[in-house]
């Protein structure tokens, strides 16, 4: 892996974290990712016509289907991430929808897209699959609690994390091919994506306009910090993928899980610290050798 491509996963890796802990802290469902999709649309317009006013034409029927079913799997990756954030704790939905889909979309790649890996990036997945399951609760998943409501909470948040890194694999796949195949811009993907994934939430922004306008109000400002930063966490490892390659990128990706760990349970207050401190080690020794390897 090149050293701009893991400098570009690290940087990426601070801003997922933050943004993500902004949207478990507001707490929505898919009126929120309505309403930070229509601040994204707003805030980069700039930018995207500047980078796309020659190139967009160009598009033909490949390159719009790309982007629509990239839009189509974002949004129901985010609806389904909310969903899993109201159901449980960001420490258990976060890294196991983090560590299950750069597993599914390595996995991918080297089976169908022909890529090749070393034994020693090999053992940085394995890394980072283990530090995810540990920053997860490591052992502590696999057995009931003693208290009923907390179990059905993690067992929820274990089921929304699977689900959630799907889809994860799904979109990264496809957002890759697009990238680095197709050489369209990791900019204007994403940010014509967008569009979809508004149009797709507008139903549910108009199912009860009344509440939808109070919900405005009350979480503006989480969705208009997601809206300003998401885009940039994820383009800059759709950059990144067009330097290295996907069975690497995808698993490097999960260092953000080191940052949640470090900021998020801190913020969050949602324990056991020393565990996923321990996990995010093992993620940081992954990402080192997905990098060497």
């Amino acid at each position: 892996m090149p050293l701009s491509a893991f400098a570009l996963i690290m940087l990426a890796g601070v801003i997922h974290a933050s943004w993500n802990i902004a949207a478990k802290k507001a707490n929505g469902d898919a009126r929120f990712a309505f309403q930070s999709g229509v601040f994204l649309m707003v805030l980069w317009a700039p930018l995207g016509i500047a980078l796309g006013w020659q190139v967009v034409p160009q598009w033909g029927a490949m390159e719009w289907g790309f982007v629509v079913l990239s839009g189509v799997l974002h949004v129901v990756y985010y609806v389904v991430l909310l969903r899993g954030y109201r159901k449980s704790d960001l420490t258990v939905v976060y890294p196991l929808a983090r560590g299950s889909g750069p597993l599914l979309s390595s996995l991918f790649a080297i089976l169908f897209l022909g890529e090749s890996i070393s034994p020693t990036g090999l053992a940085g997945i394995v890394g980072v699959v283990l530090g995810v399951f540990l920053v997860a609760g490591g052992p502590r998943l696999w057995h009931a609690t003693h208290d009923p409501a907390q179990r059905e909470r993690v067992r929820k948040g274990m089921r929304y994390g699977v689900l959630t890194g799907a889809f994860i694999a799904s979109y990264t796949v496809v957002d890759s091919y697009a990238v680095k195949w197709l050489a369209m811009s990791p900019i204007l993907l994403d940010y014509f994506g967008n569009f979809v994934r508004v149009l797709l939430l507008v139903p549910a922004a108009l199912r009860d306009r009344a509440t939808t306008a109070q919900l405005w109000r009350s979480q503006w400002k989480y969705a208009l910090l997601v809206a300003a930063i998401s885009p940039v966490s994820y383009v800059l490892v759709l950059y990144a993928v067009q330097q290295a390659p996907i069975s690497h990128v995808a698993p490097a990706r999960e260092v953000s899980m080191l940052f949640a760990a470090l900021i998020g349970g801190h913020l969050l207050r949602e324990g056991d610290r020393l565990l996923r401190l321990a996990g995010a080690g093992f993620i940081a020794a992954g990402v080192i050798a997905l990098a060497l390897g």
